[in-house]
């Protein structure tokens, strides 16, 4: 299943180029106080609470395990996904912060709640799904036992999933911030805007069609 940490790796980094999810909040934070030191302050409350947001969604999913058939989940997933995009693309606010001066904690929160609002978590449980059917089809004998355990099958894939997704996130979100705040600064914002709330939209309905068909 390479392809599939291979695909959350690079959905990891996807999140990690949206200045939505957080590093231009961390460039906001560096150029405020003036040294470099804050934009890298920033960014592991940053990922941690991206990574909060995907377990979240995960656990959610792999508690519905427990009581939906296993071939409902993807459907359910699909039209969650399909459902989250046509939202954005008709009304794509985001969740709001009072001010910058904010600590672990409260930009831990932030993080949480701008990919959860982004539906971050969703777009991985297709993936985590799919990888955990093949982990029971391959050693389906050896984890009749498991099952037993909640959050057993599903749950461990996800854990895994969660990892090697926020590696992604923090590596890209990481590299982009020191670029944009050594290099580039609000320039870029200036000159070169894409509307990544359109194109996150259009991979959320994108990703659910898929989900649906496959």
């Amino acid at each position: 299943m390479t392809w599939t940490w291979l695909a959350l790796a690079a959905l990891g980094a996807g999140h990690g180029v949206n200045p939505g999810m957080g590093w231009l909040f961390a460039v906001a934070l560096g150029f405020q106080e003036g040294r470099a030191r804050a934009v890298w302050r920033a960014l592991p409350p940053l990922a941690l609470g991206h990574a909060l947001a995907i377990g979240a969604a995960v656990l959610a999913v792999a508690a519905l395990d427990r009581v939906v058939p296993a071939a409902l989940l993807r459907p359910i997933v699909g039209v969650l996904l399909v459902g989250l995009g046509v939202a954005r693309l008709v009304r794509h606010r985001h969740p709001r912060h009072g001010g910058m001066r904010v600590g672990f904690r409260e930009l831990t929160a932030w993080s949480f709640l701008m990919a959860t609002a982004h539906g971050a978590g969703l777009m991985v449980v297709p993936l985590v799904v799919g990888r955990s059917a093949a982990a029971h089809a391959t050693h389906g004998p050896h984890l009749a036992h498991a099952s037993a355990v909640p959050f057993a099958g599903l749950g461990a894939a996800g854990l895994g999933a969660t990892l090697v997704h926020s590696a992604g996130y923090l590596l890209v979100t990481g590299v982009t911030a020191g670029v944009v705040y050594r290099k580039l600064g609000l320039r870029l914002l200036r000159t070169m805007w894409i509307n990544l709330d359109l194109m996150w939209a259009g991979a959320l309905i994108l990703t659910g069609g898929l989900t649906l068909v496959f």
